[in-house]
């Protein structure tokens, strides 16, 4: 004979209430997991408004807008510049200066770096290594991805150098440098003047070809950077470009500051 604890009923004549079936704990969590997935599907459809999230064009990626910007920038610097030679223009027609002022003002321009300059140049080519590079000579470790893209202090050693072998102008990429310019590196691009490059970087410095190459050989920076360059294949190329033009600095002169706060 069996007794209540063995059966569903509470007795031999099924006297008193019944209980009802048993709910097993693994259909309730069965039943949570759907209701969990249930939600998720709702919540991605109500985000994804009927679009491709991964691939949707609207979501603009902030490389896009970098470049938006410096495309930007370009344009204003090219207005800029179309400007100043109006009110240069305009100057030199109004005959309130005397032409030793005109000297003495031609002269602050070149030297300022926002006119033209021609001369004997040489062109520094700073690139890449391949993605796939390995070490070429013994006793060197495998290559990290920092050892195989160009870096801030890379080109900044190239600019130094140059300066230094007497270099009487220079030109990053496409635009001159001033003395406040500054080469700044995001990631493997060049920001300058608000413009971003990409590697391939090209430095061309005006001056004497036999001191510029010189000074690159000399620098201690340049030195270490040879060893990267031999051992992982990182770009370097020095050529002797003959009689070049380099554009004046089209950028605003203004001095930007920090201010206490009052």
């Amino acid at each position: 004979m069996s007794n209540s604890a063995d059966s569903p009923g509470t007795g031999a004549m099924g006297s008193g209430p019944r209980r009802g079936p048993r709910v097993r704990p693994a259909r309730m969590l069965t039943a949570a997991v759907f209701a969990l997935a249930g939600l998720i599907f709702f919540t991605s459809f109500d985000t994804a408004k009927g679009t491709d999230i991964r691939q949707d064009g609207s979501l603009l990626k902030l490389s896009d807008l970098i470049q938006q910007r410096s495309r930007k920038n370009k344009d204003l610097d090219e207005s800029n510049a179309s400007l100043r030679d109006g009110v240069e223009s305009l100057a030199k027609s109004d005959g309130g200066s005397s032409k030793a002022q005109d000297r003495r003002l031609t002269g602050l321009e070149k030297s300022a770096g926002t006119q033209k300059l021609t001369g004997k140049a040489v062109t520094v080519t700073l690139n890449d290594a391949p993605p796939n590079a390995t070490a070429k000579l013994p006793g060197y470790p495998p290559p990290q991805p920092d050892y195989l893209v160009i870096h801030q202090q890379d080109l900044q050693a190239v600019v130094n150098a140059l300066w230094q072998g007497g270099a009487k102008g220079i030109k990053v990429m496409d635009q001159r440098l001033i003395s406040t310019s500054a080469v700044r590196c995001v990631g493997n691009t060049l920001i300058l003047q608000g413009r971003v490059y990409s590697p391939p970087y090209k430095i061309t410095a005006i001056g004497d070809p036999g001191r510029l190459q010189q000074s690159l050989a000399d620098s201690k920076a340049i030195q270490t950077y040879m060893v990267y360059v031999n051992v992982y294949g990182l770009g370097w190329k020095v050529t002797d470009d003959g009689t070049v033009t380099l554009p004046g600095y089209s950028g605003t002169v203004d001095l930007h500051y920090a201010k206490p706060v009052q």
